[in-house]
């Protein structure tokens, strides 16, 4: 992994050394003898060469030192700046050297990243274990917007089933109320038709003469029940002629009526008690 980006860098910084060793020569040259300017040449090379081992030293180490990366970015900015002093005075190849006089630069770079590189790799195991959590924290995400849409949609079908219910219901009451109105409104047009009083004096009248009967709409409301307290509050027998007219009933007939024979005629005959009254008086005269 390490050649990704190792191999650029030594390869620039070789096409780099070279060519400022051949502008070194070539521009100086002229003014020295060229051995002199061979010397100048190393020297700028072997200096920038010298950095950049003793960084690599360091990096491997796992340190750095902020001297030694000025040095090695001062060597390549003085390849740079020959390399744009020769471009300025040559001729007729101003442009040609000018899109050359970055590779100083450029390598310096190049092993910035590839440093950057090795501070941040990573052992395979390492990268194994990144993805299993990624791609399980993917699975997870996938589950939990799967089991969402799914309640979503289940809420949706039952709002929609319940929506769908209450307009029944609506529909029913209406139907229920309009037909109670129709029913309600033929009653009180009959109550309150010419011939219906005629209609019910023509019955009553043979029955209670000079008796108009009056009618009224019954009501149409809640009903409160009617207690069996309430039922025996008016003219409620005590226990004694309870028990008196009891034992009156039952011996009326030969032989003795039985308790749903003497409860029939009981309440025939006009009577009012409860059930409960009722029953404990025949077990007190049977």
């Amino acid at each position: 992994m390490n050649a990704k980006t190792v191999l650029p860098a030594v390869a620039m910084t070789a096409v780099s050394m070279v060519l400022t060793l051949a502008v070194v020569v070539m521009w100086l040259g002229t003014a020295m003898p060229w051995p002199v300017a061979l010397v100048v040449g190393l020297g700028i090379d072997g200096g920038w060469l010298a950095t950049l081992a003793y960084e690599r030293r360091l990096a491997a180490q796992g340190d750095h030192s902020n001297a030694v990366t000025a040095v090695g970015w001062s060597f390549g900015l003085i390849a740079t700046g020959v390399l744009i002093a020769h471009a300025f005075t040559a001729e007729g190849s101003a442009g040609a050297w000018l899109a050359v006089a970055w590779l100083p630069i450029a390598a310096k770079a190049l092993w910035l990243v590839h440093g950057l590189w090795e501070r941040t790799a990573l052992t395979g195991k390492a990268l194994d274990a990144i993805q299993g959590i990624q791609q399980e924290a993917r699975d997870e995400a996938a589950v939990a917007r799967a089991r969402l849409r799914a309640e979503a949609a289940t809420e949706e079908t039952r709002l929609t089933a319940v929506t769908q219910a209450g307009a029944r219901v609506a529909h029913v009451q209406a139907k229920t109320a309009e037909t109670l109105s129709r029913a309600w409104s033929t009653l009180e047009t009959a109550r309150k038709g010419e011939g219906t009083g005629q209609a019910l004096t023509s019955v009553t009248a043979r029955v209670a003469p000079d008796v108009t009967p009056q009618w009224e709409l019954p009501v149409w409301g809640p009903t409160e029940p009617v207690s069996a307290f309430a039922l025996e509050s008016v003219g409620a027998l005590t226990d004694d002629a309870l028990d008196a007219l009891v034992d009156r009933i039952r011996h009326s007939e030969t032989p003795a009526l039985s308790y749903r024979e003497m409860a029939g005629r009981f309440r025939t005959a006009g009577h009012s008690a409860s059930e409960v009254r009722l029953r404990a008086a025949w077990k007190r005269v049977a």
